[in-house]
């Protein structure tokens, strides 16, 4: 069977009626449930970024909250939390969103995983690599947003070295 680019398929809904088109939207919807969370957000969300963006830190912060205490199944969970999260981002394809969601989930990460388990290699690599993604995401943006969010970011920094003694703050400052 041939695929077709994004091209083609733009040119063949833009022949479509209402009709024809609001139903392919509803039969893609029931395929996967990740169409329906995206057509949802996109419907329902989109409009309001601010609130959005309030309520995944809030679900995020709630799932923080549920960590549990075995290193294995610690690692496990914030994984989970990253999926969720990075899911929601591709859906807005937002990099100040980004920025915005992941430096919470760093903060989050600070505050809620004990520092006893500091010798888990895979629980720093959880972090280190999500503070890497954000100076990546950083410097894709315009000058004075770089400013503002290099601000955040490296106030998180700081505060992870002074609660986690494993984290040397010099490696990921902007």
């Amino acid at each position: 069977m041939k695929t077709f680019g994004v091209q083609d398929i733009k040119k063949e809904l833009q022949h479509l009626d209402k009709g024809q088109l609001t139903e392919l939207c509803l039969r893609l919807v029931r395929h996967k449930k990740e169409n329906k969370e995206l057509a949802a957000y996109l419907l329902f969300e989109a409009d309001n970024e601010r609130a959005f963006i309030e309520s995944l830190e809030a679900e995020s912060g709630f799932m923080f909250s549920q960590l549990p205490s075995n290193n294995h199944l610690l690692a496990k969970s914030l994984r989970k939390i990253l999926r969720v999260l990075n899911k929601y981002i591709k859906f807005t394809g937002s990099k100040e969103m980004e920025i915005e969601l992941m430096i919470n989930f760093c903060r989050n990460y600070i505050q809620y995983v004990d520092r006893r388990t500091s010798s888990y290699k895979p629980l720093r690599l959880i972090l280190t690599r999500q503070l890497d993604k954000i100076r990546k995401a950083i410097d894709k943006l315009h000058e004075d947003l770089q400013y503002d969010y290099s601000q955040d970011y490296n106030a998180t920094v700081n505060e992870a070295e002074e609660k986690l003694k494993w984290l040397n703050r010099n490696d990921y400052l902007l």
